[in-house]
């Protein structure tokens, strides 16, 4: 059973049903899905969550989509780390990671397309499309495997190898664009105008998108129904960031917050902000692809569009779709957003790998160096409960961290082995 009403423009309000629709045909703005919150306050409770499956789907009443037979390869409910070694180093006391690497495509998109995947069955779709930095590619080929429909998957031509394999393994079509991911998504656009393609990032974005809600759910859930003070978000187009903080206000008007009052959601059902919602917003660009940061930081509206020059391409999206939206949750949480310069990221990556374990991609690393700015500068204070989420895995990215490979060379013999080893010690010391 779903609770959805239908869709809304977040522009102008126009009202339209709930179809593969994703722009006001008055004003051009993107809708988003409007839900009948009243029965879903006296549907779910948080006894019902915790019956529900170690997924995504557990948050079922909350989702675009039925969840009686959803396209499911188990995304979700990834770990929630106390990082006190990484903690330690940057000298906050209560630091967590929100591992969503550990996806079964290595990557959050798995939230987003599992969501996105059923409503196209719904619709009775019998592709499934979309245009990727990468993730995307991976997480489309896979769920479109799972529900044994058709994929079609447009990539830009110099993606890591990682991903374009980590994609190819599951049989779809893949299409190498020469262009940027921009380009791309302008051509997917056009594809979806003439073929009758669920593109899920396109004409099925509305219900993609909501899947992202499901960050900000887990992270609650695993705190014991409380939200944190802070959270450092990647962002590229800006989705996900405007959605975990939907996602903590939902639960707060519903009522499913440890010690928070339930609050009608009203007319305006899409932005309300729970009064007891405090947790602060911070977006993590990498500097050669800010541009939602950059508007912010200029005290600007909107966002100027740039041509992406970025080791992080999973975030490099000169033109983000939900770059206003994303301002506005920076502005309305108090937060901020910080730029990563390039030579930082690799950076990121190694500090997360060898305080905590976790091997994450180029993204990873923006988070990890914004996390570390914001620890330093005292915008997170040593004791504030803070979340870095990692949205993606760094077996995709490998070749950003090659240079860590220096084995020590040694004969099958113990004297050649301590020689080496002796030689290694002096040079570190």
């Amino acid at each position: 059973m779903s609770f959805v009403s239908g869709l809304k423009c977040r522009e102008c309000s126009r009202e339209y049903p709930a179809e593969a629709l994703n722009v006001c045909d008055f004003c051009f703005g993107p809708l988003e899905v409007v839900y009948d919150y009243q029965t879903i306050s006296e549907a779910v409770t948080v006894d019902e969550i915790a019956r529900g499956p170690l997924s995504i789907w557990r948050y079922k009443d909350l989702l675009p989509a039925s969840g009686d037979d959803p396209v499911d390869i188990m995304a979700g409910f990834t770990p929630l780390i106390k990082a006190r070694n990484l903690g330690k180093r940057l000298g906050l006391n209560n630091l967590y990671i929100k591992n969503d690497s550990v996806n079964p495509s290595y990557s959050f998109k798995d939230r987003v397309v599992s969501v996105a995947a059923t409503k196209a069955i719904e619709f009775g779709f019998e592709t499934l499309a979309c245009a990727s930095t990468g993730n995307l590619a991976c997480s489309v080929a896979a769920h479109a495997a799972r529900a044994g429909i058709r994929s079609v998957v447009f990539i830009p031509s110099d993606l890591e190898r990682g991903k374009v394999i980590g994609a190819a393994v599951y049989g779809p079509t893949m299409v190498a664009v020469d262009g940027t991911y921009d380009e791309v998504n302008r051509l997917c656009s056009e594809v979806g105008d003439n073929y009758p393609w669920a593109f899920v990032n396109i004409n099925m974005r509305p219900y993609y998108a909501e899947g992202s809600k499901t960050l900000g759910y887990e992270v609650a859930e695993q705190l014991g129904w409380r939200l944190p003070d802070h959270v450092v978000v990647p962002s590229a187009s800006g989705a996900m960031f405007t959605k975990i903080w939907k996602g903590f206000n939902e639960l707060a008007c519903l009522g499913l917050l440890d010690g928070v009052d339930a609050m009608s959601f009203g007319v305006d059902q899409n932005t309300v902000h729970h009064p007891a919602v405090t947790t602060r917003m911070h977006m993590a660009q990498a500097e050669g692809c800010s541009p939602i940061v950059t508007a912010w930081k200029e005290g600007q509206s909107h966002v100027r569009p740039v041509r992406p020059n970025s080791i992080a391409k999973s975030l490099a999206i000169g033109n983000p779709a939900d770059g206003i939206y994303a301002l506005r949750v920076i502005n309305n949480s108090q937060g901020s957003g910080n730029s990563v310069p390039e030579s930082q990221v690799v950076e990121g990556i190694k500090v997360l790998a060898e305080t905590e374990g976790i091997f994450t991609e180029t993204a990873g690393g923006v988070v990890i160096s914004a996390l570390k700015d914001l620890a330093e500068s005292g915008a997170i204070g040593p004791d504030e409960l803070t979340v870095a989420y990692i949205t993606g895995n760094g077996l995709k990215t490998q070749e950003a961290v090659e240079e860590v490979v220096n084995p020590l060379s040694v004969k099958p013999t113990l004297s050649s082995f301590e020689e080496a080893l002796s030689g290694r010690t002096a040079v570190s010391s």
